[in-house]
């Protein structure tokens, strides 16, 4: 028996609110598991037409099934292990505008449509120069989105009561902000009227967002079980993590018009979401790229392994609460619950996160989620973070390549690679040399935006601790800090 609307009992048509950019695994275990939950809990009543980005996609399949699919929600929740399933019913139809431009296009006539969601990653907000308006398929994103946007300014006469809420979830900064300037450049390239760009300005409300949920995707390996444990058949099974987050930088009167909040969801509504989209850089992201040295060469594999590693578990720990949170803007409550949140993340049993998946690009990545916490620990108190040194210092002796003699494909730029090959080439042994290895690394501009050999005790403390590691290995050097 195959997912449709006949086979499940609990199906139900809501009136199409909702224009979402992207089938894939996330929107589908983020923004539509939302948009369900708000059908279910509140009088929202809305449904979401899945335009596919590309030519290639699942829509067909969605069809398929009637928009239907199960979520599986995996992970910790309050302390305790949870994994849950249910039928999302929140997507009307797929379509592929590759092949249904007409049909596409017309989504912009329909009076009720509000919403326009999209993820089409971090590349699909890119002008391109070869998009025409008429005559063809935009391949961009944007550019399809300037073309629908521009129908409904035809379609209403330039209401400006018939613009829309827009909604990135790209994980890139600014993203609504990023998507807007885009469709202008559009505007402007195919010389479309002056009032036009006017509505586009005034009568749409572009939201930069963060959004946070690990998505493993479709569970391919155990799919024959899980339909066994259904009694049916699911093409689009997806699983997620527990745990949700999304923040959206808003006025007041979107909240009114979507109020996930109020059906117990994790969205906020704010000002100015810098202060979160740093929280989550510096405590998510700053604890994956300061764990990942130190529990590799200890000898661990994976992120779940770490946390529950009486020792490297306690580092983490130490790392985040006592260096890294004091030197952020938000409550120590929020930061503290949200830090507790992360651990738990990082616990899941039903995610196998390998730190070598995580080591790649790790110098620039700790360039923008790490090295801030420890220029501002430094700059609050005068003194430097120990854990977070120490994890440089691990990340330097990482990228010599070895792991008690099993070498480490260590994963970044070619000039990266080269500096540290030639920095390692030339250390024979002594305190000294090794002292050169740190100072030709924490000088390297080009990564770190500054001479990190400047600040004050840097350097010999993060040869001190390097000196230990190579010497004794990780397991003894932990101690030196703990």
């Amino acid at each position: 028996m195959k997912l449709t609307k006949e086979t499940y009992a609990g199906y139900q048509a809501h009136p199409e609110k909702v224009i979402q950019f992207g089938e894939g695994n996330f929107l589908r275990a983020f923004v539509d598991w939302i948009l369900h939950e708000m059908n279910q809990k509140l009088d929202f009543n809305g449904s979401a037409a899945v335009v596919q980005p590309l030519a290639g996609g699942l829509v067909d399949m969605l069809n398929a099934q009637d928009g239907l699919y199960t979520l599986y929600l995996n992970g910790i929740q309050n302390g305790e292990v949870l994994s849950e399933h249910k039928v999302i019913n929140s997507i009307s139809r797929g379509i592929n505008p590759y092949t249904q431009y007409e049909e596409y296009l017309a989504l912009a006539d329909n009076p009720d449509m509000r919403f326009i969601f999209s993820n089409t990653t971090e590349a699909g907000i890119a002008f391109d120069t070869n998009d025409k308006l008429e005559g063809m398929t935009q391949n961009s994103f944007p550019g399809k989105l300037t073309a629908l946007l521009y129908r409904r300014y035809k379609t209403f006469n330039g209401d400006k009561e018939k613009g829309f809420i827009i909604i990135p979830c790209e994980l890139i900064d600014n993203n609504g902000e990023e998507l807007k300037s885009v469709i202008l450049r559009f505007a402007k390239h195919w010389s479309l009227e002056p009032e036009f760009a006017a509505w586009v300005e005034e009568a749409n409300q572009f939201c930069n967002t963060l959004v946070d949920r690990i998505v493993p995707g479709y569970p391919k390996d155990k799919i024959a079980e899980i339909h066994a444990e259904l009694g049916y058949e699911d093409q689009l099974v997806v699983e997620g993590e527990q745990f949700h987050l999304w923040v959206i930088e808003a006025p007041a009167w979107v909240q009114k018009e979507f109020p996930a909040n109020e059906a117990g969801l994790n969205v906020l509504f704010v000002d100015d979401m810098t202060p979160y989209r740093t929280r989550k850089v510096r405590i998510l992201n700053g604890a994956h790229t300061s764990l990942v040295p130190v529990a590799y060469l200890y000898g661990i594999d994976t992120v779940r392994e770490s946390v529950e590693h009486p020792v490297v578990g306690k580092f983490l720990e130490e790392a985040i609460f006592d260096e890294i949170i004091p030197t952020l803007d938000l409550s120590k409550e929020e930061l503290e619950s949200f830090a507790k949140d992360v651990l738990d993340r990082f616990r899941n049993p039903f995610i196998k996160h390998f730190l070598l998946s995580i080591s790649l690009n790790s110098m620039a990545k700790y360039e923008t989620r790490v090295l801030p916490s420890l220029v501002e620990y430094h700059k609050q108190k005068g003194e430097l973070p120990k854990k977070l040194v120490f994890s440089l210092a691990a990340m330097i002796r990482f990228y010599k390549g070895d792991r008690n003699g099993e070498e480490i494909p260590v994963q970044d730029n070619a000039d990266i690679l080269d500096l540290y090959k030639e920095a390692w080439n030339l250390y024979d042994g002594t305190e000294a040399s090794l002292e050169n290895v740190v100072r030709t690394v924490l000088a390297y501009e080009s990564n770190w935006k500054m001479d990190l050999t400047q600040i004050s005790g840097l350097v010999e403390q993060t040869t001190k601790y390097l000196q230990v590691i190579e010497k004794e290995g990780m397991e003894k050097a932990i101690k030196e800090v703990m």
